[in-house]
């Protein structure tokens, strides 16, 4: 069997949302079990890349301390999570970006190499996460080549993640077997489902991040 060639993949936390139905909140900073989102996707996202990159239009000195680049949204600025998929891709230098939401806390296993073995057996250029009920548009692996189709997409006034896939071939990779990693924070009522879920079902510390080996499982 022909080996696989090496590619490298930079995680990006998509935190550059205005948190309007949260009363303009920085979802990132919102706590669970006494710890930001943010940490949280952090720590369970680091050891499945290569890097991490955070994407934020505010507090971005409060998101810098967390030792990895802050990027901005630039020209295309609060123009939803593609502009901050844009400006990630151009930032990263690597062959990939692989994305998660900055309210969705909870760890979701094997997501990196899912992702990159769903992309592969596909031969596609772009992968997104579902659910076993649904898409999950802003869980997407995308290779950087993609960047000059998505500015023009932002340009002409485009703003949906899924409309944007649909121009691309797109593979899909399942997670039916986890769709709890799936729930986030839109509304104070989210915010407290997620906390009442955590108390009753989940370990947030995370000690040994569900089994998920700790280097890139396409090394």
């Amino acid at each position: 069997m022909r080996a696989q060639p090496h590619v490298t993949i930079t995680g990006v936390i998509l935190a550059g949302g205005q948190g309007r139905r949260l009363h303009g909140a920085d979802k990132g900073f919102l706590e669970l079990a006494g710890k930001p989102l943010v940490e949280h996707i952090q720590r369970w996202l680091a050891p499945q890349v290569d890097q991490i990159i955070i994407n934020a239009n505010r507090n971005l000195p409060r998101y810098a301390r967390y030792g990895v680049p802050v990027v901005e949204d630039g020209a295309a600025g609060h123009c939803g999570p593609l502009a901050g998929m844009l400006s990630a891709m151009r930032h990263a230098g690597t062959d990939y970006i692989l994305t998660a939401p900055c309210d969705s806390p909870l760890p979701l296993r094997q997501y990196a190499s899912r992702m990159l073995a769903a992309l592969r057996q596909a031969g596609a250029g772009a992968c997104v996460a579902h659910d076993g009920i649904r898409l999950q548009p802003v869980y997407v692996l995308l290779h950087r080549g993609h960047a000059p189709d998505l500015q023009n997409y932002l340009r002409g006034g485009g703003r949906a993640v899924h409309e944007w896939l649909k121009r691309h071939p797109c593979a899909l990779a399942d997670f039916s077997d986890q769709p709890e990693a799936f729930m986030n924070v839109n509304t104070p009522g989210h915010y407290a489902r997620l906390k009442r879920a955590v108390e009753s079902k989940f370990d947030v510390n995370y000690v040994d991040h569900g089994g998920e080996e700790r280097q890139p499982a396409w090394r």
